[in-house]
């Protein structure tokens, strides 16, 4: 039975749909409420921004009008129940609403930590389309949503939850996983800023930190450490190999390089420029003669390394599918199940005593991602609480930042998870972080 005939049946048997409670209706946020309000048995009941009017608007082009937008917590869970949309400028109100799954759109790692934990501890479950949040403390998140019985999970759409189906389904019908990774589709340039920017931003109508992050490599780097951590892949190398493929040189690329490929070993993530983008890929293994007979007659080449490619990945439009899977199947779509990968934070220009970090898209850090181990040896801070830290010494442009060089805002959230995060890594239980 598909996911839309099962939100009607449960639409039916409770009298209502599966409600949702959104933080940020920008470009992904207003993809996602128009798309969900396409999908039978599913609803936006509430939207946070901090500009009320961006959630007005996505209402109004999900052809939903008579938006609630004052009253206390207990009338703006009122209009929920009665089916009122309800639009506020404060994310926290909607852990206080009678929805189901938080879906956090804000791209902002902080955000994202201060929603999915108060979510959590107010019962809901947890659907993010902020992978910048999941790679920073994603395994606390994942591992506090299992005790208390909540699904906490990355959305559908986005390239590491695509791949990481990809993977599935390459393990299960007995491959061995050499390579799984995406195409990007900006040329790499880690000195991108906003300002450098700007004017391919504006013809794509994209908000100038997010065409950054994407063209300084960043979200790559955040996307292959989330589908390392998901898929318990590994980073065979700082920043990843990235080479230059076709969608047809796949299985020759991304192969041991003892065997022709560029790959230090097998069992890696990595990503390649070129005509790959928009899709994701996984590169399995089978040197079985009867195995290999099979895939030649099915066109899928000479092997023993064959190439598994996705041409697409559709963002916002497949999100509401996660929401579907954690509320129907309670699993997630993806959650971190290791923590084999960080996203380090590299100066992108130089720094001076006692400047702020401004974080992920902006003009003083860019990500590369390393193996968590790699990470933890150096000392080197992560990207993900890189926003607000405070410059403490002279940092020449392309320094991997580390806990000498500057000092995270230890006050905020994200950073307490963070260390919450690092007791669990080390061995603590669970319980006792949360005692």
């Amino acid at each position: 039975m598909s996911y839309v005939d099962r939100l009607r049946a449960r639409e039916r048997e409770l009298g209502r749909p599966v409600r949702v409670g959104l933080v940020g209706a920008g470009q992904m946020g207003l993809g996602f409420v128009v798309q969900a309000g396409r999908i039978a048995g599913m609803e936006v009941a509430a939207i946070a921004d901090i500009a009320p009017e961006r959630g007005r608007q996505a209402f109004a082009r999900a052809g939903r009008d008579g938006v609630v937008t004052a009253g206390s917590r207990a009338e703006l869970g009122r209009a929920v129940e009665l089916g009122r949309p309800v639009v506020t400028d404060d994310a926290m109100t909607l852990t206080g609403l009678p929805v189901d799954v938080l879906v956090d759109a804000s791209g902002v790692p902080e955000v994202g930590a201060r929603v999915a934990f108060a979510g959590l501890l107010a019962g809901k479950d947890i659907a993010l389309l902020n992978v910048e949040c999941d790679v920073t403390v994603g395994f606390l998140l994942a591992t506090l949503a299992r005790g208390f019985g909540r699904v906490y999970t990355v959305c559908r759409g986005d390239e590491p939850v695509e791949c990481k189906a990809l993977v599935d389904h390459v393990r299960d019908i007995g491959f061995d996983i050499v390579c799984a990774g995406k195409g990007k589709n900006n040329p790499l340039d880690p000195a991108a800023t906003p300002a450098s920017v700007a004017e391919r931003a504006v013809a794509k109508g994209m908000n100038p930190h997010m065409l950054a992050s994407f063209v300084d490599g960043s979200k790559t780097m955040i996307e292959m450490a989330a589908l390392a951590n998901g898929a318990n892949l590994r980073v065979a190398s700082r920043g990843m190999t990235g080479p230059h493929c076709t969608v047809d040189g796949l299985a020759e690329t991304f192969r041991p390089a003892a065997e022709g490929g560029v790959l230090p070993e097998s069992g890696v993530v990595d990503y390649c420029t070129g005509p790959v983008a928009p899709g994701v890929f996984v590169i399995g293994r089978s040197d079985h003669p009867v195995v290999v007979e099979e895939m030649a007659y099915l066109g899928m080449g000479k092997g023993p390394y064959y190439s598994f490619y996705r041409p697409y990945h559709l963002a916002s439009v497949e999100a509401p599918l996660s929401v579907a899977e954690a509320v129907l199947d309670r699993r997630p779509s993806l959650a971190p199940r290791a923590w084999n990968a960080e996203v380090l934070a590299v100066a992108k220009r130089d720094l001076r005593p006692g400047e702020l970090l401004d974080g992920i898209g902006g003009d003083t850090v860019y990500g590369l991602t390393d193996s968590a181990a790699n990470a933890r040896a150096g000392g080197h801070v992560p990207l993900g609480l890189a926003e607000g830290a405070r410059v403490l010494r002279e940092v020449p442009a392309g320094t991997v930042l580390t806990s000498g060089d500057v000092a995270v805002d230890e006050t905020t959230t994200i950073a307490t998870l963070r260390r919450l995060q690092e007791r669990l890594l080390a061995g603590e239980p669970v319980e006792s972080l949360v005692a």
